[in-house]
């Protein structure tokens, strides 16, 4: 151990006592009992590498969200026979339901949608531990809110191994206007924040800021109405009640907000928001002490007087102390924290503008930006590109390195923030993968750009999502090293139509894939799955240990790869979709299908496959097991690693609740996101936009 990292273990040591007290949610001291943690929009895009100094260490240990992070990736959450319940006593939770219940799909009214950018947000009530009582996740409908329509709803109970009914509405309100970005939790889990507006074209967004409470009777379509406190009041109202900050100008004038979600800064309970016409806002006292939006000392900010223009959703990175954030005419601003003094970039994006917040690693520094279209004709056909930008989060914003991933038009869709994986999390010197749904102007395409001690490489092309010119969701990477059969990660990303998953006929779609890296001097066993640098999937054919450093992958289908005493099956290239197998059908050399057992067989003797009154073979189970099928001879080279849902319109953003086994508690280890168009909402009937839960692995 370095004398760096036996430095860093000590420092982390000490301060996990902290942690343990509660300090590292919000930046003071609270309740042991409350050792949880939010999952939002907003901790995918302050994200950190691991600390390779003890600079960085000391730099990034101060920020709570580092905490957050830190408990994300290492530690492992149970479900407990005992749940206990300080934030309510509602709903006592049992253990003892039948598992199955799984993938849930509630209804959250005609037209719910908030959009491909925005996402739900979810609460763990304890660091260690699942909680069927207090664990809950909020959506918003972005409909108005009525007395038969709720603006905003959180569940409960919701995973398959707590008592039926699964999930519960937790509480239901309706808070007056469309909410049209993402909410946010308060690090103690009792407070929510989001922006909400008026209806209509010109209309007013203000921040509300939300304390709620348990109920048995609230629902989507009987919500309870709230009524704004003062701001004064609201510190001491008796939940559930509400209050609302206008996001004024400078002179005072009320402006829109339906492009910018609110960012928390938990250290110093502060809101970040940007609204219409280039103004960031910032907004004390949310959480803890007597909300209201700084007016002085240069908030707030108009980022671009000349040429304003709406902003997207900010990021508040506390080691550099600077706001990060992109606005509709296509520039980034880098803007002081305490004096609202903004820098702005080039244009980058001459398409769609900058719609997504950027991503910032706060350990090394870097910042990635996503342009549907860089204004360039170096793409085919003498087309713009699109492009990831990287800059440095203290270096001048004149310069940055792009990535281009894929082809853009004159009228591109928009580029959504991709996700970093969990190898450039857990490395100490930025070094791993950023996986984006990219090609803005043509059918979207997955790419992995690997980067290497924080700077990127080559960009590998990789599945097609669609067969059509469709947008994208954002992307999400999910790392789950308790899986059960081994470490294991996914990405998701969505996409609106003419989606190419098998279960998805040609509608929108969610599709996953595996993008577990290979490691070094690892044990690894016979089925178990890698994506190597050639976007193609690797698979365990006889059991061993890795080398110190990464074989040379083949890339022939069917080929094998030594890697000291374990042997790897190339599997192919990754694909959203496979064929399944047809009777008295001319297979060529090569061709891949997914049989019956959810496996993939590789043709590796061409020919005619059986009739159909024979029916397809058995097929062999085993990895590189061969099967005879009439004259066609098939191998399988591994599970597929990929998995697809349906759902109308595309998705929203995709959060993750618990990285566990599912021995651990059958249920716990879930996605969460929305349709954007309705669809037939499973669990609680009825035909709307549809709130849904989805297994990591398989969706479904």
């Amino acid at each position: 151990m370095t004398g760096m990292t036996a430095r860093f273990v000590r420092f982390g040591t000490a301060l996990l006592g902290l942690v343990a007290a509660g300090w590292f949610l919000s930046g003071r001291a609270a309740e042991s009992e409350r050792e949880g943690y939010p999952t939002d929009w907003s901790h995918r895009h302050l994200v950190f590498s691991q600390p390779g100094s003890d600079e960085q260490a000391e730099r990034v240990a101060r920020d709570p969200r580092y905490w957050q992070h830190w408990y994300r990736q290492n530690i492992s959450r149970l479900l407990p026979t005992d749940a206990a319940s300080p934030i309510s006593d509602a709903g006592s939770a049992h253990f003892d339901a039948p598992a199955g219940q799984g993938l849930w799909s509630e209804d959250l009214g005609n037209g719910a949608t908030v959009g491909a950018e925005n996402f739900p947000a979810k609460y763990a009530f304890q660091i260690t531990s699942a909680s069927c009582a207090n664990d809950y996740v909020v959506f918003a409908t972005g409909l108005v809110g009525s007395t038969s329509q709720a603006s905003v709803v959180a569940y409960n109970n919701l995973y398959s191994g707590c008592t039926a009914p699964v999930p519960q509405t937790y509480w239901a309100y309706n808070t007056g206007g469309p909410i049209l970005t993402s909410p946010v939790i308060s690090g103690d889990g009792t407070q929510v924040a989001f922006v909400q507006t008026t209806s209509g074209s010109s209309g007013l967004g203000s921040l509300v800021l939300l304390k709620f409470a348990a109920s048995t009777t609230e629902t989507v379509t009987a919500p309870k109405t709230l009524t704004a406190v003062a701001t004064t009041a609201y510190r001491t109202c008796t939940a559930p009640c509400m209050t609302e900050v206008p996001l004024v100008d400078s002179h005072g004038t009320q402006l829109d907000d339906r492009t910018s979600s609110a960012f928390p800064d938990y250290t110093h309970d502060i809101i970040w928001v940007g609204t219409t016409v280039s103004w960031l806002h910032k907004i004390t006292g949310v959480f803890r002490g007597s909300p209201a939006e700084v007016t002085t000392g240069g908030f707030p900010s108009q980022l671009n007087p000349g040429n304003p223009n709406t902003l997207s959703s900010p990021v508040y990175d506390y080691a550099s102390q600077f706001v990060f954030v992109g606005d509709y005419g296509g520039f980034l601003y880098r803007v002081n924290a305490s004096t609202g003094v903004a820098t702005p970039s080039a244009q980058l994006d001459h398409g769609t503008g900058i719609v997504a917040g950027p991503i910032v690693d706060s350990t090394s520094e870097k910042v990635y930006v996503f342009a549907s279209s860089d204004g360039t004709t170096a793409c085919t056909g003498s087309a713009p590109c699109t492009a990831v930008f990287q800059f440095s989060a203290t270096g001048s914003l004149a310069t940055a390195t792009e990535a281009v991933v894929g082809v853009s038009s004159l009228t591109p869709n928009p580029l959504y923030e991709g996700a970093l994986d969990g190898n450039y999390l857990a490395s100490a010197n930025a070094t791993g993968n950023l996986y984006v749904c990219g090609n803005t102007g043509g059918p979207p395409i997955i790419y992995q750009v690997p980067i290497s001690a924080g700077t990127m490489q080559t960009v590998v092309a990789g599945p097609v999502l669609s067969n059509a010119s469709d947008p994208c969701s954002p992307v999400t990477d999910i790392a789950n090293p308790n899986a059960t059969g081994g470490a294991t990660e996914w990405f998701f990303a969505g996409t609106t139509g003419a989606g190419l998953g098998n279960n998805c006929a040609s509608g929108g779609c969610l599709t996953n894939f595996k993008d577990q890296q290979w490691k070094a001097s690892t044990a690894y066993v016979v089925g178990q799955q890698v994506l190597d640098t050639h976007f193609q999937i690797q698979t365990v054919r006889t059991a061993g240990t890795s080398k110190a450093t990464a074989p040379t992958w083949s890339t022939t289908l069917g080929d094998t790869t030594d890697d000291n005493t374990v042997r790897w099956l190339d599997a192919g290239p990754i694909a959203a979709d496979y064929a399944t197998w047809q009777a008295s059908h001319a297979y060529t050399l090569n061709q891949e299908i997914v049989d019956s057992n959810g496996n993939i067989q590789l043709v590796t003797t061409a020919g005619t496959s059986r009739t159909a009154a024979q029916g397809h073979p058995t097929w062999s189970a085993v990895v590189n097991g061969a099967t005879t099928d009439n004259t066609v001879h098939w191998r399988n080279v591994g599970a597929i690693a990929t998995a697809s849902l349906a759902a109308a319109g595309g998705t929203s953003g995709i959060i993750i609740d618990n990285v566990v086994s599912s021995t651990t508690q059958a249920g716990a280890s879930q996605v969460y996101f929305t349709t954007q168009s309705n669809q037939t909402c499973t669990t609680s009937g009825g035909t709307g936009g549809c709130a849904m839960q989805a297994s990591q692995s398989a969706l479904q």
